[in-house]
């Protein structure tokens, strides 16, 4: 049986994840005046899109299946 060899990929995905997590912040941050002056019910929805969806879901899941596989996307 092959000893299993360490991938690059794994440690260059967490600096990548870590970029996200810094620029979404900063980006969140900068927006926080303009979106703090929504109305409560309008804040939730854009907290949720830029959060859930602009950060999370759609570059994560990729980058997660590039840090497994090698690939960008899925089969």
């Amino acid at each position: 049986m092959k000893a299993h060899e360490p991938s690059w990929r794994k440690p260059a995905g967490m600096f990548a994840i870590l970029l996200l997590i810094t620029l979404w912040a900063v980006m969140v941050g900068s927006l926080s005046g303009f979106i703090g002056r929504l109305p409560m019910l309008l804040q939730v929805p854009v907290y949720v899109a830029l959060g859930i969806v602009w950060i999370w879901i759609l570059p994560l899941k990729r980058l997660l299946l590039w840090m497994e596989t090698g690939r960008w996307r899925f089969p």
